[in-house]
């Protein structure tokens, strides 16, 4: 089976449609598939929910969706660093589900694994905790949380091979393996594709069963992701 697409758009295909639930990898600007989600704002698709630690800035990443007005709902943990996401949401013309980081993390996780709910005493006697189910264990209170899965999951992986077996690089492996493992189906992003075996068992992040496209991108622009060295 054949993996690799040749263009973050060809890689979309068929796959993308009104109203789906998109779970999107990356942190802040730091190991977001830019190609990816660029392609999926020119495929004039709208209501998405998206599912992502925050949404980019005003000009890059998950921010432009938002000023073509296809993101319907976010369910994410940060909300900084994006002004038309500050004006959408207190206009009303947003909604925002927001969620603890590790919650978000651990939604994500647990909706990869199967498991429809856990518990958290993440949150509790705050207004996260409105409306949703508590329990008391060992004398500690705790929240339950649904967890998250996507019809699709947008990934970005620093080297995979033509099996779909990921490397991540550093800080990147954060959001995107879990986000990977949520979605009905993941197209990642990559920057360096190399055969099958080149990559060493212990070098694999994320196995190559949930990844059912590629696409590669050897010049991300990364705008936060700047070598520093001593002088």
């Amino acid at each position: 089976m054949n993996k690799i697409y040749p263009d973050a758009h060809a890689a979309l295909a068929g796959i993308v449609h009104d109203g789906i639930t998109i779970a999107s990898g990356g942190f802040g600007l730091c190991g977001i598939p830019e190609a990816l989600i660029a392609a999926l704002g020119e495929t004039g698709k709208k209501d998405f929910t998206i599912i992502s630690n925050n949404c980019g800035v005003d000009d890059f990443g998950l921010g432009p969706l938002l000023y073509s007005r296809q993101i319907k709902k976010m369910i994410s943990s940060y909300v900084g660093g994006n002004k038309e996401f500050e004006r959408q949401y207190l206009a009303g013309e947003l909604t925002l589900e927001f969620t603890p980081q590790g919650t978000l993390a651990e939604k994500l996780r647990a909706g990869g694994a199967g498991i429809p709910a856990f518990y958290t005493r993440t949150g509790y006697g705050t207004l996260i905790a409105e409306g949703k189910e508590t329990r008391e264990f060992d004398g500690h209170w705790y929240v339950m949380e649904r967890s998250l899965t996507a019809d699709l999951a947008l990934i970005k992986g620093a080297v995979a091979d033509k099996a779909g077996n990921l490397r991540f690089n550093k800080t990147a492996r954060n959001f995107n393996p879990l986000c990977a493992k949520a979605g009905q189906v993941c197209v990642a992003e990559v920057e360096e594709i190399v055969e099958i075996g080149e990559l060493a068992p212990d070098e694999i992040h994320l196995p190559g069963i949930y990844v059912q496209r590629l696409v590669l991108n050897r010049s991300p622009e990364k705008r936060i992701e700047v070598r520093t060295v001593r002088n």
